[in-house]
């Protein structure tokens, strides 16, 4: 039978006071205690709904090689990164603090100079461990959805089995990236994306290198992260809104520990009156 392994990996800092989200602290009244708090429930949620992601993707290859024993039999891992080597004991006592989680939690220190060279080397322990594809998703990524993160394993597997190895991403809102993902074969890695000095964005430094090597690639509909004030209210907002469908669209990812935190401080977005209104009024006449 035909194996392989494929990895989801979150990219991230510890939840620690100081060290994450200080453009929030800094954009709102919150202490650097309370968004720390804050990233860790964000940090929950997404590695759930990752983990529900790799669950549902397990049991469909699952069904598909008892149907089929010439299939390709796929095992899905999580692994979360970080560095430097003393912050993974940290991220080790984040996850247990609310354990047991329904998969293994695989824990990496990353390494480099600058943040390609970390998010690179992520990448590359995880292939030099046999993987075969690596999706990646940033912990502060609550609203991110389950199917997102299937459609781009799919999306992996397929162009694998053209024999064309792809790239798979969604933006976020600010011309990064909130999901990257690509083969082990395939011609393409991070360095100049994040950390470069030409001015460019990280989703056109990837595209530009994709159309450049013609290499497959998938665009998924945009994910905001959560680093501002006005990133937050956005987020809000959208937690919200799903809260509210997951009633009636029950595939929905309710990202219910960071919705706890909002309705504890009891967030809402607000928006200021409009003065530059569309004059429908004289239209209408």
């Amino acid at each position: 039978m035909n194996q392989k392994k494929e990895a989801l990996l979150i990219f991230s800092k510890p939840p620690l006071p100081g060290l994450v989200k200080t453009r929030l602290v800094a954009t709102t009244k919150f202490t650097d205690e309370q968004v720390a708090d804050f990233y860790s429930r964000c940090l929950y949620d997404v590695s759930d709904l990752s983990m529900q992601a790799l669950m549902e993707l397990q049991q469909e290859n699952d069904e598909l090689v008892a149907a089929d024993p010439d299939a390709t039999k796929i095992q899905y891992d999580f692994f979360v990164s970080t560095t430097p080597a003393s912050n993974v004991e940290e991220m080790k006592k984040t996850f247990e603090k609310i354990g047991p989680w329904p998969l293994e939690v695989h824990y990496l220190c990353d390494s480099g100079a600058n943040f390609d060279e970390h998010f690179n080397d992520a990448f590359q322990q995880i292939f030099d461990m046999g993987y075969e594809s690596i999706v990646s998703v940033g912990g502060d990524l609550p609203t991110m959805p389950k199917e997102h993160i299937k459609q781009a394993f799919r999306w992996l597997e397929y162009f694998n089995d053209l024999g064309t190895p792809g790239f798979v991403q969604a933006p976020c809102q600010e011309c990064g990236t909130s999901l990257v993902g690509y083969s082990k074969d395939t011609d393409i890695d991070h360095t100049d994306v994040y950390y470069n000095v030409n001015g460019r964005a990280a989703l056109d430094v990837y595209v530009e290198n994709l159309a450049e090597k013609n290499i497959p690639n998938v665009y998924l509909s945009p994910i905001a992260d959560i680093d501002e004030a006005q990133d937050l209210a956005h987020a809000v907002s959208c937690m919200r809104a799903i809260e509210q469908a997951a009633k009636y669209q029950h595939d929905l990812f309710v990202p219910h520990r960071s919705i706890q935190w909002i309705d504890y401080y009891n967030i809402r977005a607000v928006t200021p009156p409009n003065a530059n209104h569309d004059p429908r009024n004289y239209i209408d006449e």
